[in-house]
């Protein structure tokens, strides 16, 4: 992965959708004094049948803002679109650009937009929809002429530093972080942190549940980036 840059903006549908795909990398980042920021499209409230997306929506957004913590991530922002249904379009790709004016990141980071993982299990709405824009809103942000805003309105100046889109959890992974023990076991307890969630989904001990599948997926990494346990991405520059 590239290092030559001091800011970026993480940009995904829902919570926990960084601790699944970016976590690890992203405690290295900050550890070295990087500049990340949280931008999460929606608050995960369709994520937990048994609460009602109000009750969830509190809760999912209380375990995304102690995961980001664990992290060294202290800037955590919610775009408020609907979970589940986000709709891939201009007013979604105007959301994210901007937030790209107003962050001004090198660096932006997101979720698998392809339609599967690896081929073996389809990728949701979501995550295609917002992957997708993110890689649109990219360019959007330094066009002077989209997404203006109405006459006489005072937005963001348009952004076009953004040098690439790092996207997480491809099937199609070009580059990789190396990631010290230390910042897996960062993202272990970040994964973690989002325990009803988890719980939820059938993991009675979200801390193991955590630990055995960013484990083997830093290891299955590493088979294909020489060796070390790291954190792959699909780069896209800009």
């Amino acid at each position: 992965m590239p290092l030559d840059w001091r800011r970026a903006l993480a940009v995904v549908a829902h919570p926990d959708d960084l601790e699944y795909g970016a976590a690890a990398a992203i405690a290295e980042w900050t550890d070295a004094g990087r500049e990340i920021t949280y931008l999460l499209v929606t608050r995960g409230e369709a994520g937990i049948d048994g609460l009602a997306p109000a009750e969830c929506a509190r809760v999912r957004t209380a375990e995304q803002l102690a995961s980001a913590a664990v992290v060294g991530v202290h800037a955590v922002e919610f775009l408020e679109h609907r979970d589940g249904v986000i709709e891939e379009g201009p007013a979604l790709r105007r959301d994210l650009a901007v937030a790209i004016r107003r962050h001004r990141p090198e660096l932006l980071i997101t979720l698998n937009h392809r339609e599967t993982w690896g081929g073996r299990t389809w990728n949701t709405p979501d995550h295609r929809a917002v992957g997708r824009a993110v890689l649109d809103a990219a360019g959007d942000a330094g066009n002077r002429w989209i997404f203006a805003g109405q006459p006489g309105e005072e937005g963001p100046a348009p952004w076009g530093g953004v040098r690439w889109v790092a996207v997480a959890g491809s099937p199609e992974a070009t580059h990789a972080q190396a990631v010290s023990e230390g910042s897996l076991e960062r993202a272990v307890a970040s994964l973690a942190e989002h325990r009803a969630y988890l719980t939820a989904l059938g993991a009675p001990e979200p801390a193991a549940y955590a630990r055995e599948f960013l484990t083997r997926v830093a290891g299955d990494a590493a088979a294909r980036f020489g060796g070390r346990r790291c954190v792959a991405f699909e780069l896209f520059p800009r």
